[in-house]
């Protein structure tokens, strides 16, 4: 089995496929919904869109299934992605933005892919402004979510 698992890990590096997202998380001393109420606010201050807010944990219950509070926000701006996408319109599958809300073992989680890691292995540059904008604002946007 390890023989297969290094195997695997080796043909993964040389295609160039990621080994690991980043995933970004910060805890939140409010609840799920009122952090998701904050990140929604600070989002739509920000001027940017907000396209879904999914609630995960009523989905679970609507089937009579059980799982954690959980809540995600499905936003962007245009001024940003449109030219991630102009870039490498694969751009599109990782846009818009997103981030996960929910009850961890320690109270409230903040979670998101970092910038790098959604354009892992795309024609996008991370150093282009609009992908500096997107860490920024993703930093801040969350930042203002768990803002007591």
């Amino acid at each position: 089995m390890k023989r297969i698992l290094t195997a695997m890990t080796t043909a993964l590096s040389l295609i160039g496929a990621p080994l690991m997202a980043e995933t970004i998380t910060q805890n939140s001393p409010k609840s799920v919904s009122a952090t998701m109420d904050a990140l929604q606010a600070a989002v739509e201050g920000a001027g940017a869109t907000v396209f879904a807010r999914v609630n995960h944990g009523a989905g679970a219950a609507s089937v009579e299934m059980e799982l954690t509070d959980a809540e995600l926000l499905i936003f962007g701006n245009p001024r940003l992605g449109t030219p991630a996408m102009q870039a490498d319109i694969h751009a599109g599958l990782q846009l818009p933005l997103r981030v996960l809300v929910y009850a961890g073992d320690n109270g409230t989680v903040v979670a998101y892919e970092s910038v790098a890691t959604l354009f892992d292995g795309l024609d996008v540059p991370l150093d282009a402004e609009f992908a500096q904008r997107m860490t920024g604002a993703l930093a801040m946007l969350t930042g203002k979510a768990i803002a007591e």
